[in-house]
């Protein structure tokens, strides 16, 4: 009996061009923050969120439209005021992730060159400043003052419009009311919508099956790790 042929179809890395980032309620006064720069009153932004919500993705276009160093905060823990010093010679503008784990004195100093060269960073975290275990009182002020912007979860008419635009990627066709279940269903996250349309991807070809709503939760069971 012939088997099936199956292909890798593991996830491809995520796209962050500006075309591709879905605009919703949610986002909508985060990205207008990355298009107003460099007209920003103050050499830091803040932009927090949950897991999934599209902050990366936004500072990635934050990152192309203002050149700037993408840095993880666990990054600056083995830099010098010197290295800082050149980092903020180098590069206008930095991105930080996950800033709320960045050593503080690194931080402090990265926050005084910048300003000290009218540049900008943008602090990248789940949780804003103000919300933050600081023990350094000159940053907490600092920071505190700082602009901020949230990102929201992911609403049923964003996740809806970014399960559409992975399956049209993929050039793949879902059934009626497939999207409506998922979303109904799944995680609710950006991350979570690339998992589940490479997943039900992966099943139609596999087994030969049209990308319908008993599909979407036998899929929605495997990624969830139930027998």
């Amino acid at each position: 009996m012939a088997k099936q042929l199956t292909f890798d179809l593991s996830l491809p890395p995520p796209t962050y061009a500006r075309g591709d980032f879905v605009i919703a309620p949610g986002n909508r006064e985060a990205l207008a923050w990355v298009d107003r720069w460099p007209d920003w009153p103050a050499p830091v932004l803040a932009l927090s969120g949950p897991p999934g919500s599209g902050k990366t993705h936004l500072g990635r276009i934050w990152a192309a439209r203002a050149r700037a160093l993408e840095l993880d905060a666990t990054a600056l823990e083995s830099k010098s005021v010197a290295d800082l010093s050149e980092l903020a010679a180098a590069y206008p503008a930095i991105v930080i992730e996950a800033a709320d784990r960045a050593p503080e004195r690194a931080l402090f100093h990265l926050y005084n060159l910048m300003r000290e060269r009218r540049g900008h960073l943008l602090l990248i975290a789940v949780n804003p400043p103000a919300r933050w275990s600081i023990r350094l009182p000159d940053l907490a002020s600092r920071l505190r003052a700082a602009p901020t912007v949230a990102v929201a979860p992911p609403d049923d008419d964003l996740l809806g419009s970014l399960i559409l635009k992975q399956l049209a990627d993929r050039q793949l066709h879902a059934g009626a009311g497939v999207v409506h279940y998922l979303v109904s269903h799944m995680e609710r996250s950006a991350d979570a919508a690339r998992r589940v349309v490479a997943a039900l991807d992966r099943r139609a070809l596999a087994e030969s099956r049209e990308i319908d709503r008993r599909l979407a939760a036998d899929v929605l069971t495997e990624l969830s790790g139930k027998s």
